[in-house]
């Protein structure tokens, strides 16, 4: 059986049992229209110099997954087929490779990689501003320690920010109250305001970013925020790595996605395993008593799955359809399910005799 074999060089057609090169088209010796080529093969596309060797062959393998069209799959060693056999030396190549990497670097990416990295960004946001917040507290906790319980976060940081010193945030709210906190001087007061300013602008970037986060994931992928909403559907995009992989999981990987620690403790302990990860936020499954929140997460997982492909393949919107469909089956589980499952006895066994491993078991009988 003859197998095509792709190398950087060249697409040969060979016998898989002799190693004997049948036919073969060789690329120019042109580094630009080379790495054009191996552009369209690292992006999964299939070469006319590959159709036109498998055209007429019925029976055809092939040494890589992305031409399975031509032919069916299989493991081969090209490793006999050599470069510098058909005058090709490592300078070229060198030089090839080098216009690869340009080329592919400057292709333009797809809008769900912007959506992943702007979700990384939020959360760097969201854990600087926690640990500026606790430094905040803790600093101005010690002048002004009733103003914890009055603001919450971005408020308790604009008041110190604008005022500084407690007798105006005192005045400012319309308080009648003595603190019982300390006094600062104001080269102290001047440093904690400047805490709280840093902080009050992280605080505006976080919004800007939820803004822009909320509407780029509604342009990529509305089908899955009518059944998530946007920030849960931007976040499971996150965690598979783009929109693309998201919609070639199973679904029984993208309802554990977020929970990987708890299948990883699962898989050295043996304790219960996950039931779901980060799609348990969604509303109906949070809220669901633990017995049938196997089953909606399931059910919400295939769900989301649909919804990612349509989104990804550019089909037509159907994810109102879905969102129905799902409440329709979520529904359904809440009736056939609505009581807890009996928990099985475990009493022991009552120990019958025996022989056992103690010295008392195997002694034998005295006869006085």
């Amino acid at each position: 059986m003859a197998i095509l074999v792709t190398k950087w060089f060249g697409v040969f057609l060979v016998d898989n049992k002799s190693n004997r090169i049948m036919d073969k088209r060789l690329m120019p010796m042109d580094a630009d229209v080379t790495a054009e080529k191996l552009a369209q093969v690292q992006r999964g596309e299939i070469l006319p110099e590959e159709r036109e060797l498998s055209e007429g062959r019925t029976k055809l393998a092939v040494g890589d997954r992305r031409q399975s069209e031509l032919g069916k799959p299989e493991m081969y060693d090209s490793s006999f087929i050599k470069a510098q056999d058909f005058g090709y030396d490592d300078t070229f190549m060198h030089e090839v490779m080098l216009r690869l990497g340009k080329l592919r670097t400057s292709e333009p990416i797809s809008r769900d990689k912007n959506l992943v990295q702007a979700i990384r960004d939020l959360d760097d946001l969201i854990e600087v501003s926690n640990l500026m917040s606790e430094r905040l507290h803790e600093w101005y906790g010690m002048h002004f320690p009733e103003l914890a319980d009055i603001a919450k976060d971005d408020r308790y940081a604009l008041l110190i920010a604008k005022y500084g010193d407690r007798e105006g945030i005192i005045e400012e709210l319309g308080l009648d109250l003595a603190s019982m906190g300390a006094d600062f001087d104001s080269e102290d007061i001047y440093a904690v305001q400047n805490l709280a300013d840093t902080l009050c602008r992280i605080y505006d970037d976080r919004k800007d970013v939820e803004e822009y986060i909320t509407n780029l994931v509604e342009q990529i992928s509305p089908n899955m925020c009518a059944i998530l909403g946007g920030p849960l559907s931007a976040r499971l995009i996150s965690l598979a790595g783009g929109l693309e992989r998201l919609a070639s999981l199973p679904s029984s990987t993208l309802q554990l996605l977020g929970a990987e620690k708890a299948m990883f403790r699962h898989l050295r302990s043996g304790k219960n395993p996950p039931k779901h990860g980060v799609i348990y936020q969604y509303p109906d499954l949070r809220k669901a008593p633990y017995w049938q929140r196997g089953n909606i997460a399931r059910a919400l997982a295939g769900k989301v799955l649909i919804a990612a492909k349509v989104d990804q393949y550019k089909g037509e919107f159907c994810g109102d359809r879905l969102n129905e469909e799902l409440k329709v089956r979520i529904a359904d589980i809440k009736r056939r399910y609505p009581d807890p499952p009996k928990k099985k006895e475990t009493g022991r066994k009552p120990f019958k005799g025996g022989k056992g491993k103690g010295k008392h078991f195997n002694k034998k009988p005295r006869h006085d």
